[in-house]
């Protein structure tokens, strides 16, 4: 029984590539795909903070490279579907984590804010899955979107975020009608407030004591924030032969809050 588990969630073989992999939620998954036997592809603008994550897992024995893109720019996101094209000729696993946050309502918005949490958050998984797709399009696979609570209900002061998240939602429904006659997966993670440098921005923009905030993100029936582990382990199921026959839904990762 063991090893048919250690089988179900093993990505020996897999190529997968992970955005917003320098950090958090991001950098928590791409550890953990490649400790499950993955060659790990991280994209991020943070160009330092990513090769230091790379860098780790390679001196865990595993295998791991980083490449800076702006998942907003195509040029950059037709670059990456060259070099895994190049390197790799195909791509297993695809996790759109990429996203920012800017807590304000829409008359409080400026349009550069409104242009800068869509783009990352919502049109980066456009883009980039239009040119990874036709790598995965040889064999099939499996594409994780990051979405979030506020994928599934509003949020006060988040007014951009609480769009693209939507949007990150329907499209994975959309894309996992499109693609599925590939044997392509696609599905999104839902998480809640989990512990991460973004969250704790959150308390900056808004005002509050850090502190309090972070009391108030717990205050959910699991007692606790999650942590950037907690939503890694639900996107390798996603990602995992494990979730074989799932496809174009939201997975809630957040601790019973939304209950």
């Amino acid at each position: 029984m063991e090893k048919l588990i250690k089988d179900m969630i093993s990505l020996e073989g897999k190529v997968a590539l992970v955005t917003g992999g320098s950090a958090g939620i991001g950098a928590a998954t791409a550890q953990l795909f490649a400790r499950m036997g993955a060659d790990v592809v991280i994209l991020d603008i943070n160009k330092d903070q990513g090769e230091k994550i790379a860098a780790q897992i390679r001196e865990q024995g595993f295998k791991a490279r980083f490449v800076v893109c702006d998942v907003t720019c195509e040029a950059d996101c037709i670059n990456i579907a060259n070099t895994l094209k190049s390197d790799f000729t195909l791509l297993d696993i695809l996790f759109n984590n990429a996203g920012v946050i800017v807590r304000k309502s829409v008359t409080n918005l400026a349009e550069p804010e409104w242009n800068a949490v869509i783009d990352v958050s919502l049109k980066g998984v456009y883009l980039l899955s239009k040119h990874l797709i036709p790598l995965m399009k040889k064999k099939g696979g499996a594409i994780v979107n990051t979405g979030s609570g506020w994928s599934l209900k509003g949020g006060d002061n988040a007014a951009a975020y609480c769009a693209a998240k939507a949007g990150v939602l329907n499209l994975t429904r959309a894309m996992a009608i499109d693609y599925g006659k590939y044997d392509i997966r696609v599905n999104c993670v839902c998480p809640g407030d989990t512990d991460t440098a973004l969250l704790r921005s959150e308390a900056r923009q808004l005002g509050e004591d850090e502190t309090m905030f972070l009391k108030d993100a717990s205050n959910r029936p699991l007692g606790r924030m999650g942590t950037p582990d907690d939503i890694a382990k639900a996107v390798l199921f996603l990602a995992s032969s494990m979730s074989a026959w799932v496809s174009g839904t939201s997975l809630l990762v957040d601790g019973g809050g939304m209950a």
